[in-house]
């Protein structure tokens, strides 16, 4: 690794570093979070509006279309087909008898007359925009600023009605900057009802069958309202800036919220990481102080209670006299790479205090777990190799115990396995139940005993979901030629009930604590059961 490397990575291994760069990683993701949040209600808020908005202008219009119908039905069911006192008394009675009415036209070629008396305020040359089986319909019949000129326009023979465009802006609530427009010809062609022109197509790609009714672009919101006609569509454009404003705005609040929990995150990694360097650099400073014990939990045969061996442990207890639970300091280790260490250390102690226990009785073992890294590289061979010469003992007296968990790439463990069990070792998988070791795994590795995790022997005839697992794993392991050893036994019926399945050898405080070397040299010499607890030499 060059040296630009190396400096970079001791840089960023610092805790502030990595407390700042947690603390940034957290503000980015709540950050982007609270964004799309906030982005979803904003859309949600506008489909909403726009929604409602739709809903109102379809009922107004409806209201003034049925109006327009209304009065040129009633005109056309009128006998009078020429101008005169007649014709304008109908003419001005649909104008009154209707409030969207605002100009009422009969127009036969050759006469012409309105109700506004002279001031038409709708373009009556030019061809309807809609021709419909009854009606004709013309929209927005000036491009003039002219709130008197019709908006809307309705035909039938020789009769025109129309609304207002003064009119319509009463009834219709449309936005500042807002357009209704009418489009026709299959989507090719809208017209503005309201409001200003708008480009069309309002977007590329516009399509008038969409399924989608709410189209939003960076600045417009474009809404299509179904209507009961096959001829033409009502569409809403209105800008986002009228929108924006009504949004809830405490949610915008979620941006100096997401700040404060990423300080938070980032202070939190920080005292994480600098617990975890201390109990790191006090793991240390243990080791080379003396402060790590081994302790010793007996095995027994179920058969006839006799010890065959025992399962080797690390404890941490510390100067005042408390103990450091090894589910906090094992992990560190094994993170650290002091976990090396701490093997060699146990195994060295183990023989060191048990060699002249073992070498007196051949029958005797001690088993040592192994971690991850020892289980991936053939180191631990050589060490137990060179210790094994040094105190005269037999290679068949030291099992090496592994988890499931260790076993990340099964094709090594295999073959570091299979050279420990060539040279006399038995091997063991620890805890077995609790990780992911299939069957297949199982049939492929060199293993010799199964250990059945304590929590399958606590619901033994107690917990019916996870009793039967233990008496699966036993039938598997006797499929497979295995021996088994159930951990964690405190009952008798438990000791009794796993005899029946066939288990061979059990532990767990029914027998024994864990014992340090003196005690367990006095449990093999004397044969006596040590019976009792310590709550923490818990294995």
């Amino acid at each position: 690794m060059s040296v630009a490397l190396l400096r970079l990575r001791r840089f960023i291994y610092r805790p502030w570093v990595l407390a700042m760069l947690a603390a940034l990683a957290s503000a980015l993701l709540l950050c982007a979070a609270s964004f799309a949040l906030i982005t979803h209600q904003i859309q949600q808020s506008e489909s909403q509006q726009m929604n409602a908005s739709g809903e109102r202008f379809l009922l107004r219009l409806e209201q003034i279309f049925g109006q327009l119908r209304e009065g040129v039905d009633a005109l056309e069911a009128q006998p009078v087909r020429h101008c005169g006192p007649q014709m304008m008394d109908a003419l001005e009675k649909i104008g009154f008898d209707y409030r969207f009415v605002f100009e009422a036209t009969f127009n036969n070629g050759q006469q012409r007359c309105s109700n506004r008396q002279g001031k038409d305020v709708a373009d009556l040359n030019r061809a309807p925009d809609i021709q419909g089986f009854t009606y004709s319909y013309w929209l927005n019949t000036t491009t003039q600023p002219n709130d008197n000129w019709a908006a809307l326009m309705l035909g039938r023979g020789p009769f025109r009605v129309s609304t207002s465009r003064g009119h319509l802006t009463d009834v219709v609530d449309l936005p500042a900057g807002g357009s209704l427009l009418v489009v026709l010809d299959q989507g090719r062609r809208a017209i503005p009802v309201l409001g200003p022109s708008q480009p069309w197509p309002p977007v590329s790609g516009w399509k008038a069958d969409a399924e989608d009714a709410l189209q939003v672009t960076p600045d417009r919101l474009i809404y299509r309202m179904s209507t009961k006609s096959p001829d033409f569509q009502l569409v809403l454009i209105t800008p986002r800036s009228n929108v924006l404003p009504k949004f809830n705005t405490p949610l915008w609040l979620l941006f100096p919220g997401s700040l404060v929990v990423a300080l938070c995150i980032g202070w939190l990694v920080l005292q994480l990481i600098q617990q975890r360097r201390s109990m790191g650099g006090e793991l240390h400073g243990a080791l080379r102080r003396g402060e790590l014990q081994v302790l010793y939990q007996p095995i027994f045969d179920l058969s006839n209670r006799r010890c065959v061996g025992a399962e080797a442990l690390v404890r941490w207890r510390r100067p005042d006299g408390t103990l450091t639970s090894p589910d906090l300091f094992i992990p560190l280790a094994e993170d650290s790479g002091q976990i090396r260490q701490i093997t060699d250390f146990v195994l060295q102690q183990a023989l060191e205090q048990l060699g002249q226990l073992l070498r007196a009785n051949p029958h005797l073992y001690i088993s040592i777990n192994l971690a991850a890294c020892d289980v991936e590289v053939p180191r631990i061979g050589h060490v137990v190799d060179r210790l094994l010469s040094l105190y005269r003992v037999a290679p068949q007296q030291i099992a090496f115990e592994v988890t499931e968990r260790s076993l990340i790439d099964v094709d090594v463990a295999r073959d570091n396995l299979q050279s420990l069990r060539d040279v006399g070792h038995k091997v063991l998988i620890d805890d077995f139940g609790t990780g992911y070791c299939s069957l297949a795994y199982l049939q492929s590795l060199p293993v010799d005993c199964l250990k059945i995790d304590k929590a399958f022997i606590d619901a033994l005839g107690d917990d019916v979901e996870s009793s039967g697992v233990a008496p699966h794993i036993i039938r598997m392991a006797h499929a497979l030629d295995l021996g088994v050893i159930a951990e964690g036994i405190e009952y008798e019926t438990q000791a009794l009930l796993l005899k029946s399945e066939g288990v061979d050898f059990g532990q767990g405080w029914l027998f024994a604590q864990a014992l340090n070397a003196r005690q367990f040299k006095e449990l093999i010499t004397k044969g006596r059961r040590r019976v009792g607890r310590r709550v923490e030499d818990e294995a």
